[in-house]
């Protein structure tokens, strides 16, 4: 593989993978959601979001779902600075129009780029297709023995994490990734609950994340509540729990709110971006859930009682 490759990332679990596998050099464009590493943040923004700031996460719901009903984008191209760049390898996905450019965007590009990149699909339902993507970005990298060195010690992680929890009470988990409307978790998180020594009946395993009800979260009366809403930092993940749920008809009665064990989650880090530190995200899901079993090891701010 040629040390000129050229890589573009549109999708930023992407790029930390491409971090991860020593390949930062040839990262040439990023999205403005990639921010980590803190290395990511200095290059060139190729992709932007086109949903107004400061909107409130009812008003995101409802503008995300109405360009969606027109057949709109959410993201917009720079398409004069990626004819500049001339990517050899766009990496990108398939599986929410919402979480980054996808399909139609990639169709538009090639109308424009005067030479053809190759087009990384990356498209994980589970804990198993995301190693799986960063194998097939090894691949494509020519960073398949480093891709397969670093499964095996992500693997291995899960696997202590799994061999403590397992013989553990397993508490009613309700991981929340969204709050005006609820939705529930879905795709790889119920998997990481399930290792972490928990849980969640509401969730939807290998699927899309869904609206439910609150009356449904009532008579699953969760012992855990994870607040998890996609695309939030820590900071912003509070500021919407403490805003929200105290509203929520019999949110004190809940058994989660009586025991104290409400969690606000830095969800952007380790939840909703299906790359690296989901195997982190699992580690801080194990501490939270079964906190006599396993300890807090790592390091900095990544929770918050709500």
């Amino acid at each position: 593989m040629s040390e000129l490759q050229r890589i573009v990332s549109f999708l930023p679990s992407a790029t930390e993978m491409l971090y991860a596998l020593g390949l930062g050099d040839r990262l040439m464009g990023v999205t403005h959601e990639c921010d980590y590493p803190p290395e990511a943040k200095t290059k060139p923004v190729v992709v932007r979001s086109l949903l107004p700031d400061g909107l409130t996460q009812r008003e995101i719901d409802a503008a995300v779902s109405d360009r969606l009903k027109q057949g709109l984008s959410l993201y917009q191209a720079d398409e004069e600075l990626l004819r500049h760049i001339r990517p050899d390898l766009i990496v990108t996905q398939d599986l929410c129009s919402v979480c980054a450019p996808s399909g139609n965007e990639i169709a538009a590009l090639f109308r424009v780029l005067p030479e053809k990149p190759e087009v990384l699909w990356l498209t994980p339902k589970c804990l198993n297709d995301i190693f799986q993507n960063l194998r097939d970005l090894g691949q494509a990298t020519g960073r398949l023995a480093e891709a397969e060195r670093l499964i095996a010690g992500y693997r291995r992680r899960l696997d202590e994490i799994a061999a403590v929890t397992r013989d553990a009470r397993r508490p009613r988990v309700f991981c929340m990734e969204w709050l005006d409307p609820i939705y529930c978790s879905g795709h790889w998180v119920p998997e990481m609950v399930r290792c972490a020594g928990g849980d969640d009946a509401l969730s939807r395993e290998g699927s899309d994340s869904v609206r439910i009800l609150w009356d449904e979260v009532q008579r699953y009366a969760p012992e855990v509540v994870i607040v998890m809403p996609c695309g939030l930092d820590l900071e912003k993940t509070v500021t919407a729990a403490e805003a929200l749920l105290p509203d929520f008809p019999g949110w004190r009665d809940l058994p989660a709110v009586r025991a104290g064990r409400v969690f606000a989650v830095d969800a952007n880090a380790y939840f909703a971006r299906p790359g690296p530190r989901v195997v982190e995200g699992t580690e801080l899901l194990a501490h939270l859930i079964q906190p006599d079993r396993v300890a807090w090891r790592g390091s900095g701010r990544r929770w918050c009682m709500a």
